[in-house]
Parts: structure tokens; sequence; C-alpha cells
């Protein structure tokens, strides 16, 4: 009998290019940026699958939170890929939250919300309204004010009913256009709700993001 209800996968197979080293074991207090993103979801989700490379998987092997609720997928050349192949080792769960490993500051109870509404909705993005102004360019110049009410920046999780996401990531494994878990749902032609998160859920680009003492 199957008891996963949740599982979640926290993408970690990335390059870090423009931060120069491998920002997900660079520390934010006393514990790694991956190990702190993980540690949001331990007590929420029944297991957690990251796609890593081998630095990140013997990092977390040798760390002190690991568990067996942890398992290890590879990394893929993209993060879809890495997507998809954490999706093929899941339990069977009823729901799937897909996180990136280096949003560390996602707070537990924007999460628990995203799992609330994802029972309900079956796919939903966690992001928040643009606080900026939006210009649409082309060729240099500006050609339309978009009006931000309407205009909704993406975070993670990204969170859907288990059967939904893989359907979907089976459907488009080959199709490599999709910058998001949503947009290849959206493409499926199935709905996905929304729910506002916080400004402060950033994900680590630079050294200075370290900075964002907010765990």
């Amino acid at each position: 009998m199957n008891n996963i209800e949740i599982s979640a996968i926290i993408t970690s197979g990335g390059n870090s290019t423009r931060f120069g080293s491998n920002k997900l074991l660079e520390k934010i207090n006393d514990k790694s940026v991956i190990e702190t993103t993980i540690s949001k979801f331990l007590d929420l989700a029944d297991e957690i699958i990251i796609p890593s490379k081998d630095d990140i998987k013997n990092h977390i092997l040798n760390s002190k939170l690991y568990c067996n609720k942890i398992k290890f997928a590879p990394a893929g050349e993209t993060r879809q890929k890495s997507v998809y192949n954490g999706l093929m080792m899941c339990s069977k769960p009823k729901i799937v939250l897909i996180h990136d490993g280096a949003r560390p500051f996602i707070e537990k109870e924007t999460i628990k919300k995203a799992i609330d509404l994802t029972y309900q909705k079956k796919a939903v993005l966690v992001g928040i309204y643009a606080i900026d102004t939006i210009k649409e360019v082309q060729d240099g110049k500006i050609i339309k004010t978009l009006d931000r009410k309407t205009i909704f920046q993406a975070q993670t999780p990204q969170c859907f009913d288990f059967d939904l996401i893989k359907k979907v990531h089976l459907l488009y494994k080959n199709d490599p256009n999709f910058t998001d878990d949503c947009s290849m749902v959206e493409k499926y032609g199935a709905d996905v709700y929304i729910l506002e998160g916080l400004i402060t859920n950033k994900k680590i680009t630079t050294k200075d993001d370290l900075q964002q003492n907010l765990i």
C-alpha cells in the first residue's frame, strides 16, 4: 500500500555559471543553501527527491539533515530533464511540489498553503504580482506598457497533481522550449491557479542574494 501523499522535487543540478561557484554549497548562517532549502520541506513532504550531480549528492549524504526521506535522481542537461528524472523516481504520490534548490528563503507557511490549494485545483504556481512597471520592447523601442495588475512573476514551488504533471512531462519530454513546469501544463490545456507568495522567496543568482538573512 502506497503511503506517500506528497513528494517534493528540489532541483539541484545547475552549473551556477553567473554565481562563479556552486551557489548551493554556499553558507546561510550555519547551513548550506541546499540544506536550508531541503529543511523547509522535510516536515511537509513524505519524500524528497533531489536531481543532482555528485558534489551536491555527497554534500547532502554527509549532512546532519540526511534521512531516509531523501532520494537522489540524476541531474539532467536541462532543468526540464532534471525534473523529469525526479518524477520518474517518485513513489506515486497524490501531489508533487517542484522547487528550485536555489530558493532557500521559501516560507513553510507558503508551502502549506500551496499543498492545500493543489489538492483542490491540481496545478498551482507560487509567485508575486509585478511590482515594477513592465514595458514590452521590440528592436530597442517600447511598444506597450503592460498592466502590472495582470503580470504575475513565477517563483517556486510549482505544485501539481502527480498523474497530471507526469503525463505532461512524458508528453513533452523531447520539447526543449518550456521555461518552467507550469508552461508545460498550460500547453497541455489544463488550468493553472496562482498562490500569491512573498517577494523574499527570491532565487539566488549572485553573492549579494546571500545577504538576505531571513531564515
